[in-house]
Formats: structure tokens, C-alpha cells, sequence
């Protein structure tokens, strides 16, 4: 196939946005949509506590605890790959209100399990959810939403994940701590998530659709209407045209298959980029700590009800950090995030394994160092790395490919993730905070790819930096 620029005229030069009661649209659409986010943290987040009342009441052994977030997980990889290419045929709005369904019958599913083996298929059920709002979520985002604010309204899913996380936490503690003797009580923990699950769904229903998958599919009135809405009228009109000029490129071209991805070189590298900064972002360990942050404050030296507690912290941590990020991270690009998180997150892998090892278990200051420097990582990895993975993604890949090219990057982020998960509690086992060493290890490797490889994304528009890209990388 012959490679061909997106675009072969200048763009247009776009009128500034203004403000105006579009911005409180914008609002709306945001909150409505990153309730997939905080689905995404609660699901994620909630068998940080509820694990143990699982365990005790199927009676399982390691391999069949390991399995009730690995069959989460592995749902995630699947809805991550599959939601985007559904979302690049049915339209974001309505792979979103699919989604929604996915989380009330997979909670339902969860809550009302008669046996271990039905858990485990509703729990992958949820999974799929989640993959998918790991997708979707940004990229629906991100197309609604003017460049100028692109940064921080995209990153208000990933505000929302870390809610989501955190009110698990919390949640686990509370219902944990009163109704700790009943048998059913991790039931309660789970069931919490139907409420934000069935406002998701409601919500969606009055939502718009994006305008530029609308462009994509030559309806321009309707795209044109729904940018009348999140926009002043001039911004609008002259947003309209350049999606409609890329629009109609695309189609001449062909465009939007896997293997069209696979022939070109400038999509070819666009894609190892995304594939690279999913990967590296799971390679920090963050989510072992969302997944097992209890029984690591455990071995650090608190008792199991303190460490229940405190693991309530690492939510807090993440939300702070995040609430900070939000406030800034239009104003500086997105490299400088990432290459300032991956210095920050390695340099407190290293104080955690080195504390852990050289100090003995017996000292009691051990065990409060330790949470503070966790604490450390956490917030740095929250505020640097865990917004910025997905303003990237949402505006590294072009239009046409941006459903499969973000599902296939984030199968690479689940899986990652899943195969990290399934090991971690072994790595510990065996080598204790030794374990933080190794991601130390990767992190250095990480630094290199985002200051080697990853381009700046920040101030431009979808369609500009799709330009960008195709002249840099294409041949």
C-alpha cells in the first residue's frame, strides 16, 4: 500500500475556545463517562481485603486465590482488545452503555455466586468491563474534549480509577472492621459497586456521541451538532473542517485495518510506542500494591487489622497525588511527566528493597519507614505516571485506528499486569522487598524508552499531531 499523509493542506488554524455554558457540558460529559473509571478502581481495588473473607469462606489454598484476580485480569486483557474494536464499529457512546451493562451483571453475578467456579466466570465478566472502560473511557475523552483541555479532562479518568481504589479501601476497612464475623460480609464489599455501575448506565443514555467518530463515519451534521454543544459556535465550525478534511483522507485511503497498521511503518512505530509505555507503566509494580498492598504492610511488620487500615493510605496517596496532577499537567508536557515519574517511582523501589533488606524484622522502625516510602512510590507513580498513560494513549494513535491500536496497547497493559499479579506473592515469598529491586531494575530501562523513543503530544490537536506523526515516522 502507498503511504500517504493524513492531510495534504495546512491545517486549519482553530479560533481560541472562549468559555461559555459548553464548558459546564464538557462537565458533565466527563463526570458521566469517568464513572467508568471509578468502576474500573473499585473493581480492581476491592479484592484488596475482601481476598481474605474469600479464601476463608470457599476455603481456598494460594493458587486458588491467585485465580479470583487473575480471572479478573484476564477479562480485562479480552475487554481491552475487544472494546476497542467495538468501539471503532458501534460508535464510543454506545460501547460505553454496553459496558455499564457488563458491570451490574458481573457485580450481580459476584454478589449472588452459589459456587467458586461461578465467581471466577463473573468475575472475568467484570473483567471485561474493566478492559474495556480502560479504553473507550480515554479515547471517547478525548475526542469530545478541545486540545486546550484535553490533558486534564482525560486525566479525570484515571482521578476517578484512583477514587474508585481508594473508596474500596476504605469500604473494605469499614464493612471489614463491623461486620468482620459474618461469613457473607465480602458479598457487601462487592455489592457497594452497583450503585456507580447503574448511574454509568443511566447517564450514558443522554450523553452525545463523539463527534469525531461521527466525522469518521460521514455523518457530519450530527458531528457538527454535538460540537455545538461542547464549543463556542466559530471553534465549532472551524473544528468541524479539519475533521471532516482527515476524515475524508482517510477514507480515500482506506484506512482502518490491522493490517493496513502492519503495512505502514509510521503506524508500525506509533504502536511499539504504545505497546511501550502500557508495559512500563504495569512494570512499576503499582498494581501489586493495589492488589496485595495489605498483606505487603504485613510483612513489613503490622498486624493484619493495622495493616487493613493503613493500606487505606495508599488510597488516599493516590488520590492527592492525582487532585495535584489535575491542576497542572496542561502546562507541561507529557514527557516531562513521564520521565519525572520513572526516576521518582525507581529511586523509591530502590530505598524500599534496600530498607527492607538491611534493616531486621525486629526493628521497629522498620515497619513505618517502609510505609512511608511505599507511600512515596505511590504518589509518585499516581501523580506522574498513572494520569499521563492515558492522555498519551488517548492522543498518540490516529482516528481511524485508535479503537484497536489502544486495545491492543492496553492487552499488552492487562496482561502485564495479570502475569505480574499471578507472581508477585511468590517474588515475595521468595525474596521478600528484594522483589522492589527488580522493578528498580526495569525502571531504568524505562527511563531510556521515554527519552529515546516517546514523542511530545501536549498542544496539539488529534488531527495535527496525526500529521505530526505520519511525517516524522512515515517512509
Amino acid at each position: 500500500m502507498q503511504n500517504a499523509s493524513p492531510s495534504t493542506t495546512s491545517l486549519i488554524t482553530l479560533p481560541p475556545l472562549g468559555t461559555g455554558g459548553f464548558v459546564r457540558r464538557l462537565g458533565w460529559i466527563a463526570a458521566i463517562a469517568t464513572l467508568g473509571g471509578l468502576l474500573f478502581g473499585y473493581d480492581t481495588g476491592v479484592t484488596n481485603g475482601a481476598l481474605a473473607f474469600m479464601v476463608d469462606y470457599f476455603h481456598l489454598d494460594a493458587l486458588g486465590e491467585g485465580a479470583i484476580t487473575f480471572s479478573l485480569l484476564i477479562g480485562a486483557a479480552f475487554g481491552a482488545l475487544v472494546g476497542g474494536r467495538l468501539a471503532d464499529r458501534v460508535g464510543r457512546r454506545r460501547m460505553i452503555i454496553v459496558m455499564a451493562i457488563l458491570f451490574i451483571a458481573g457485580t450481580l453475578g459476584c454478589v449472588v455466586t452459589p459456587s467458586y467456579e461461578f465467581l471466577l466466570a463473573a468475575r472475568f465478566v467484570l473483567g471485561l468491563a474493566v478492559g474495556a472502560s480502560s479504553v473507550v473511557v480515554p479515547a471517547y475523552l478525548a475526542e469530545v474534549a478541545p486540545h486546550e483541555r484535553r490533558g486534564s479532562l482525560v486525566s479525570r479518568n484515571e482521578f476517578m480509577l484512583v477514587i474508585g481504589q481508594f473508596l474500596a479501601f476504605l469500604i473494605n476497612a469499614i464493612i471489614g472492621n463491623v461486620w468482620g464475623g459474618n461469613e457473607h460480609v465480602w458479598r457487601w464489599m462487592l455489592a457497594v459497586a452497583l450503585i456507580p455501575a447503574v448511574l454509568l448506565l443511566v447517564g450514558m443514555l443522554r450523553m452525545p456521541e463523539s463527534p469525531r467518530w461521527l466525522a469518521s463515519r460521514g455523518c457530519n451534521d450530527e458531528a457538527l451538532s454535538v460540537l455545538q454543544t461542547v464549543r463556542s459556535p466559530e471553534r465549532a465550525a472551524a473544528e468541524i473542517a479539519e475533521v471532516e478534511e482527515l476524515a475524508r483522507t482517510e477514507q480515500r485511503e482506506h484506512l482502518g485495518k490491522l493490517r493496513d497498521i502492519l503495512s505502514q511503518r509510521w503506524l508500525r512505530v506509533l504502536m511499539l510506542i504504545g505497546i511501550g509505555v502500557a508495559g512500563f507503566q504495569q512494570l512499576t509494580g503499582i498494581n501489586s500494591m493495589m492488589y496485595y498492598g495489605t498483606q505487603v504492610l504485613e510483612q513489613a511488620g503490622f498486624d493484619r487489622d493495622s495493616a487493613l487500615i493503613f493500606n487505606v493510605l495508599n488510597g488516599v496517596i493516590s488520590v492527592v497525588a492525582i487532585a495535584f496532577t489535575l491542576t497542572i499537567i496542561n502546562r507541561f508536557n507529557r514527557r516531562a511527566f513521564l520521565l519525572t515519574g520513572y526516576i521518582g517511582t525507581t529511586t523509591a523501589h530502590v530505598a524500599v528493597g534496600t530498607v527492607g533488606l538491611v534493616l531486621p524484622e525486629g526493628n521497629p522502625v522498620r515497619p513505618w519507614l517502609l510505609m512511608v516510602l511505599i507511600l512515596a512510590f505511590i504518589g509518585v507513580m499516581q501523580g506522574a505516571l498513572g494520569p499521563t498513560l492515558f492522555v498519551v494513549l488517548s492522543e498518540l494513535f490516529p482516528l481511524k485506528f485508535r479503537g484497536v491500536m489502544l486495545g491492543t496497547a492496553m492487552l499488552v497493559l492487562w496482561v502485564v499486569n495479570a502475569l505480574i499479579s499471578l507472581v508477585f506473592p511468590a517474588l515475595v515469598q521468595g525474596l521478600g522487598f528484594g522483589t522492589f529491586l527488580l522493578f528498580a531494575g526495569v525502571g531504568v530501562f524505562a527511563i531510556w524508552f521515554v527519552a529515546t523513543s516517546v514523542p511530545e503530544t501536549r498542544g496539539r490537536t488529534l488531527e495535527q499531531l496525526e500529521e505530526r506523526f505520519h511525517s516524522r515516522y512515515g517512509v
